[in-house]
């Protein structure tokens, strides 16, 4: 299984964490898969260690991997969770009053943005 966390607005805009699992299967030699799912495109992404961002939506329904760096992410009901390197996040609040985004250590941040 891989852990994910999903971000998103319920309908009255409020934004929200949830986890999930996604589901893998044996394959034998070459390990474990989960099934395939179609992507748009994915961004390569670096910021600064001092990034800190105010309330924003995500700009599509995308994954986020973090690949070196750790982030805090606040809803707009002031829930934080703390993501550290390897985490994966599905980010589907595009409507709504969305999230705050800040490093939580004092180096360069790197993600890839995986969009659905």
């Amino acid at each position: 299984m891989i852990q994910i966390t999903r971000v998103y607005s319920d309908k009255n805009g409020e934004s929200h964490f949830e986890d999930f699992e996604v589901l893998l299967r044996n394959n034998g030699d070459i390990g474990f898969l989960s099934d395939d799912e179609p992507v748009k495109s994915i961004v390569f992404r670096e910021v600064s260690p001092s990034y800190d961002y105010d309330f924003h939506n995500a700009p599509d329904r995308q994954y986020i991997v973090l690949l070196e760096g750790g982030v805090e992410i606040e809803t707009s009901l002031g829930e934080k969770r703390i993501f550290g390197t390897g985490s994966v996040l599905l980010m589907e609040d595009t409507t709504g009053k969305g999230h705050k985004t800040k490093n939580i250590e004092p180096k360069r941040r790197k993600s890839i943005f995986i969009k659905i």
